[in-house]
């Protein structure tokens, strides 16, 4: 079959990013002998930078790129107007695509982009292709922090045309299909975790009493690492390495030298796979701070964190904390509450924990038998 799947914001292994979820996907569909295109942006979300590609790209599949004007704020106007104009492209250059070398049959599409997700509805229509909508995000329901709920009916109305519009939903985390239900889809919906490559883990080379946090991700409203911090500062024993930019990076630096932890909090910025690998080496724990009104069910860094081994701390409740507490992979606080962070890292045997983590990865996260499976489900 001629599978065409969709998504801007995962980042790339060519760009020296370890492989994602859509990465992975493909990989997936080109193993079992599909005839596969994966379409991305030409701006990364995560630098908000143009994508740098300097060397031919190999792989299984063909890697298409579609044109993306730049935003800095990830909540902003401008990056609604981005992601409008990227789905026009898209659809533009995918219309033009299918011509020359032939419609798709099989159409995977990530929500968010609402915008993209829109033109692969009509797309897929158009050529009588299967519509998969993949859910990574609840969009527009992450918007409630910052908008009143009645603004946000215009795009409450795509995503409900597009689930509706979807012969099958996939989906990150459990709680995404509830979501789907409340707009009216009664079709099938399926979970697959993110999941991650488990190769390529080097060995643990921590060395000393004491806890060495780590935390990988952006540095974003929906992160609360100003309660890590203040936690840090409670523990003289405790170090953070925070793998990361974004719009709250200042504010934390101003946090960490404010409370005189310069020594003990380190910034590393964005890192490739083999550096964000050698730093989860020398870590104990890793840290998910979602705020209390994030809507993420298993974050990409709680599969990060698996793989290398670290005992897990995290603010999220539902299906993270169920698969920690099943595990016995770490301990979860209450979100923005410094004492409950304390505490939870005060209760953990990391050691134990860490090893717990890396058999959760492999028997919930491994990528190659999530996305075996993907494409069994998609396919049939």
């Amino acid at each position: 079959m001629r599978v065409w799947i969709e998504n801007p914001f995962d980042n790339l292994p060519v760009e020296g990013f370890r492989p994602q979820r859509y990465w992975l996907m493909a990989n997936a569909f080109a193993r079992a002998g599909h005839d596969v295109v994966l379409w991305t942006a030409d701006f990364n979300h995560t630098t908000k930078a143009r994508r740098a590609i300097k060397d031919g790209v190999r792989a299984p599949f063909a890697l298409e790129f579609v044109h993306e004007p730049p935003y800095s704020g990830n909540v902003s106007l401008r990056r609604m107007y981005s992601h409008w104009r990227y789905a026009r492209e898209w659809e533009r250059i995918a219309t033009a695509y299918a011509n020359k070398n032939g419609a798709p049959d099989v159409i995977v599409a990530s929500t968010p982009p609402l915008s993209a997700c829109a033109a692969a509805r009509r797309m897929a229509r158009r050529f009588g292709a299967k519509l998969v909508v993949d859910v990574m995000d609840a969009w527009p329901e992450t918007f409630e922090r910052v908008a009143p709920r009645w603004a946000l009916s215009p795009l409450r109305a795509i995503a409900r045309a597009n689930y509706l519009g979807a012969n099958l939903v996939t989906v990150v985390a459990d709680r995404y299909i509830d979501l789907v239900r409340e707009y009216g889809y009664a079709g099938e919906a399926l979970r697959f975790y993110h999941g991650i490559d488990l190769g390529g883990r080097p060995d643990r080379r921590h060395s000393g009493n004491g806890l060495a946090l780590a935390y990988v991700g952006n540095l974003g409203r929906t992160y609360d690492l100003s309660t890590v911090v203040r936690a840090v500062a409670e523990l003289p024993d405790a170090t953070l390495d925070i793998a990361g930019r974004g719009d709250g990076e200042e504010p934390l630096r101003r946090l960490v030298a404010d409370l005189g932890l310069e020594s003990r909090v380190r910034f590393r910025g964005y890192l490739g796979e083999r550096e964000m690998l050698e730093l989860l080496s020398k870590c104990t724990v890793g840290v998910v701070p979602m705020a209390s009104d994030s809507c993420v069910g298993v974050p990409y860094k709680l599969c990060d964190y698996a793989k290398s081994g670290l005992a897990i701390v995290s603010s999220l409740g539902g299906e993270s904390a169920a698969l920690l507490a099943r595990y016995r992979a770490g301990a979860s606080y209450d979100p923005s509450d410094v004492p409950s962070l304390v505490r939870a890292l005060g209760s953990l045997d990391a050691s134990a924990c860490g090893a717990n983590a890396r058999r959760m990865a492999e028997e919930e996260l491994d990528s190659s038998a999530i996305y075996d499976a993907y494409v069994v489900a998609v396919c049939i």
